[in-house]
């Protein structure tokens, strides 16, 4: 039996995807404020777009006649590279892109890709819940720009087509990455080469020795099959998979103090049942890849340390851009 806030979860998802974007346009009362949420993944079987229908059902529910909330899937509104754009446009209300889409408006949320500053999600989490993080959400209100929250995906594994043991494993090796400098240099740390690539082309580029290792949560790994392409797996647990609830300050400021309140509540009451969710998510597919055939190797309490000190860099890299007092805050929750 599922505990009950899954249960919630899987209800709220299966009503709110029932719905095409256009009979959730109809469903909008005249009256009522329409937000519109764009995010560039499925509606539901991954953690933000499970976490954005679950959002978009209770405020459905709960504020029905004040606000109504339609999703937008897939990028079938706007990706995440024009989306914010068109927040300030007033073109959207709400997107959840990924963090490194904020370094046009500050780099300071490249925090979130430095390696080992958090000891596991939990730390994440802390951080996040914290006057650190509330100011750091803050730091583009200049911009136009307001970070309501963060929808976690969970932390990040290596693998490769090697065993990953030693910080000198990776040496030499082409690892896929996301586009951003810190996770470039990251790699360039382990005298890797970095390789950026969207998400659709990682599996192919594993196959065919474009790039000969990735990193990624367990759920990406398990769901996209990367693990059948790989020697194994290392649970480094090095890096965070997150992304960013942003809003405009023009439409937020438009609202009501109480819809406000309302809708922080629901965010708030969303975003830590999709905290239980990944993490239960990222357990599932941890197991699954082993029950499939596929290695998970753990590393002893030396053995980490030695990745950690061979990254530890990075963190004085970009120190600048981050700020040192906002690295400083952030590790104190893992110690």
């Amino acid at each position: 039996m599922l505990p009950k806030y899954l249960t919630a979860i899987a209800v709220a998802i299966s009503a709110a995807v029932a719905l095409s974007p256009d009979t959730a346009r109809a469903n909008c009362d005249s009256g009522e404020t329409t937000i519109k949420l764009s995010h560039v993944v499925a509606a539901s079987g991954h953690p933000k777009g499970d976490a954005a229908t679950a959002f978009a059902a209770a405020v459905n529910s709960e504020l029905n006649g004040r606000i109504c909330v339609e999703v937008y899937p897939n990028s079938t509104l706007y990706d995440d590279d024009k989306v914010l754009e068109a927040m300030l446009l007033g073109d959207v209300q709400m997107a959840a892109p990924s963090l490194s889409k904020m370094e046009k408006y500050t780099k300071r949320f490249r925090i979130f890709d430095l390696p080992f500053l958090f000891r596991d999600a939990e730390s994440v989490y802390e951080f996040q819940d914290s006057a650190a993080g509330a100011e750091l959400a803050r730091s583009v209100e200049d911009k136009g720009l307001l970070m309501l929250g963060y929808w976690p995906n969970g932390m990040k594994q290596m693998s490769a087509n090697k065993p990953l043991v030693s910080p000198e494993d990776a040496s030499g090796l082409k690892f896929r990455i996301q586009s951003s400098e810190v996770l470039q240099a990251q790699f360039e740390a382990l005298d890797a080469s970095p390789q950026k690539l969207a998400f659709k082309e990682v599996y192919g580029a594993l196959q065919t020795g474009v790039v000969d290792g990735q990193e990624n949560t367990y759920s990406n790994i398990y769901t996209k099959k990367f693990f059948e392409v790989q020697d194994g797996l290392t649970e480094s647990n090095h890096g965070i998979l997150t992304y960013g609830v942003v809003t405009s300050t023009e439409f937020w400021n438009s609202l009501s103090a109480q819809d406000r309140g309302d809708l922080e509540r629901i965010l708030a009451r969303v975003t830590s049942e999709s905290r239980a969710s990944a993490k239960a998510s990222n357990l599932s597919a941890k197991e699954n890849i082993i029950s499939s055939g596929g290695t998970v190797r753990t590393l002893t309490a030396a053995q980490r340390n030695a990745w950690v000190n061979a990254m530890r860099p990075v963190w004085d890299q970009f120190s600048d851009d981050i700020g040192s007092d906002l690295i400083e805050s952030a590790s104190s929750f893992s110690n």
